[in-house]
């Protein structure tokens, strides 16, 4: 993310958390938290979603907690973003752990990206996931 849209991110991320032990940056991140009462790997209760709007407000992405948090060590989890700089090409880029879960559906013909946020508060995985079309 880029520098301003960063900070103003993790400052109101921050404050969503305040029931969590605020601990020591780990590089890149800067937003780390003590993981007792969080869990080690299942962050989706325990983590506010995030939501990002589009074009419009009615038109968002949610990131839920599994694709939020890093876990970086066995004590402590971080939210997953990084500052970008000040400098950067684009304000936003959405990498691989936001993207995991999350079914993405290309239509080149028209030009347009469809999604459907984070299919793990679904009770489905890529190894129960059912492909095919009705």
């Amino acid at each position: 993310m880029e520098t301003s849209i960063y900070n103003a991110f993790v400052s109101a991320f921050v404050t969503k958390m305040i029931s969590f032990t605020k601990v020591t940056q780990v590089s890149p991140f800067s937003a780390c938290f003590s993981s007792k009462g969080i869990g080690s790997t299942c962050f989706g209760s325990a983590v506010r979603q995030i939501y990002l709007a589009l074009q419009s407000m009615s038109v968002y992405w949610s990131i839920h907690g599994e694709n939020s948090m890093v876990e970086v060590s066995k004590d402590v989890v971080c939210l997953g973003f990084a500052n970008g700089g000040m400098n950067t090409r684009t304000s936003i880029v959405i990498q691989g752990h936001q993207l995991e879960y999350n079914l993405l559906s290309f239509d080149i013909a028209t030009s347009r990206l469809g999604f459907r946020s984070s299919f793990l508060s679904h009770q489905a995985t890529c190894l129960n996931f059912n492909f095919t079309s009705n």
